[in-house]
């Protein structure tokens, strides 16, 4: 079998067996298989996660055969997909019913089962992480049964597989909350970092979607403010980027020339700070309006890696501060910018935020780049403030660490037990990670 990477590379595996089931019976026939060989099951989509989750030596199972739109409610806003769809396949599909997807991440090429268990999210304190928006899924059983779960049919699964890790079974439709379909207007700043720290609780508060970008090194934020408006509501003159200034900004800028930079950085790691410096003038200072999905995701092509944390959101403040004084402290040289989010709480079981409203930073660094000194670093402050780890980007926690943290981590697992009893779908992530 060929070695399989995930999106940046660094995380591999060499499967026994690559498995495309095309229908659910095929999916469950697969782990019945699986189970009675004594070997192991795993389910991988875009391999956007930046942890080991979706390694395995057993069989890898991809359910590409198993996309795109099967049914939809335009009454209710509903409409399910098979588990294998792309995110970013989603918007042309409920293009004709005139809905979208509430909210998105700033990438979209993941598979919708994928995203949902691993807590994927975008920013707006008015909304959830994606996994919010699942009104029903199909999931097969570690014993190859077939169950449609929701709040009124298996609702006790319901309740923990949303965010499920690929622990519970493999997810093969999903069915999710729509809204009518919405534009964007986007406004991209470069402001100084102490002015959005004290204005940050209030721009959560008012704003629809607000995120930042500090750079390192400096004292610059890029802020993006993105407000919700009916198709044709966008302000007088806001309109969709040129396809110059699509090409200049997203392709030549934040792709082409920062790889470039990126590559030189990694060797000479000394002139990072004036990199850096020059890169919160050159980048943000726009504003445009599209449709929704248009403006949530973006394109990325420079490989790195990352870890992101879900914080108290009243602590952001004071963890970047102390994040910006280890960096000094450390005398480290960080290229990539520092990301600044923010959810609504939720009562999902592993949710990063149930039950309470947060703030996320994530951190990263260039493929090129030893991340591992800083990462570690970093992690010892979102700890010290009770950060919950992205289920899918770097951490060093184990399932001491997560007991504490998830107060619903053993109805998790009583849940695993029933479904999974023999562990067909486990590996050495989540071996880890659970009780």
């Amino acid at each position: 079998m060929s070695e399989w990477r995930n999106w940046s590379g660094d995380q591999r595996c060499t499967p026994s067996h690559v498995a495309r089931p095309a229908t659910v019976a095929e999916v469950s026939a697969l782990v019945e298989r699986a189970t009675a060989a004594g070997t192991t099951l795993k389910a991988v989509g875009a391999g956007h996660s930046f942890t080991d989750i979706a390694l395995t030596r057993g069989i890898q199972l991809r359910l590409d055969g198993m996309s795109g739109l099967l049914t939809v409610d335009r009454v209710a806003k509903l409409a399910t997909f098979g588990g294998g769809t792309r995110l970013h396949e989603i918007p042309a599909l409920l293009e004709p019913y005139g809905l979208a997807m509430e909210n998105l991440g700033d990438i979209d090429q993941q598979s919708v089962s994928g995203a949902i268990s691993t807590g994927t999210h975008g920013t707006g304190l008015k909304f959830g992480g994606l996994a919010t928006q699942v009104r029903a899924l199909t999931l097969v059983t570690g014993t190859g049964e077939v169950l449609q779960c929701s709040e009124s049919e298996n609702a006790e699964v319901f309740a923990v597989a949303r965010i499920g890790l690929g622990a519970l079974g493999i997810i093969t439709s999903v069915t999710l909350q729509c809204v009518d379909a919405f534009m964007i207007h986007a406004v991209e700043r470069p402001e100084p970092l102490a002015d959005v720290l004290e204005s940050l609780a209030e721009r959560n508060t008012t704003l629809d979607h607000f995120e930042f970008y500090w750079f390192p090194h400096t004292q610059m934020a890029l802020t993006k403010t993105n407000t919700r408006h009916a198709p044709g509501a966008l302000p007088a003159g806001v309109g969709p980027l040129s396809a110059r200034a699509h090409l200049v900004d997203d392709v030549l800028v934040s792709n082409t020339l920062f790889a470039a930079l990126c590559n030189v950085t990694a060797k000479v790691p000394s002139i990072i700070p004036r990199v850096n410096q020059m890169a919160s003038a050159l980048t943000g200072n726009r504003e445009f309006g599209d449709a929704s999905h248009k403006v949530f995701a973006t394109t990325r092509t420079v490989r790195f890696r990352e870890m992101e944390y879900a914080l108290p959101l009243a602590s952001i403040p004071e963890v970047l501060a102390e994040l910006d004084a280890m960096i000094k402290r450390c005398d480290l040289r960080v290229s990539f910018p520092v990301e600044v989010r923010s959810a609504a709480a939720d009562n999902i079981a592993l949710s990063t935020t149930n039950g309470q409203q947060t703030g996320y930073i994530a951190i990263h660094q260039h493929i090129n780049t030893q991340p591992f000194e800083y990462f570690k670093a970093a992690e010892k402050i979102f700890r010290s403030h009770s950060g919950r780890p992205h289920w899918g980007k770097w951490h060093f926690l184990q399932s001491n660490d997560f007991a504490e943290l998830y107060p619903d981590l053993g109805k998790f697992c009583k849940v695993r037990d029933v479904l999974d009893p023999k562990r067909v779908f486990s590996n050495a992530y989540l071996d880890r990670v659970l009780l």
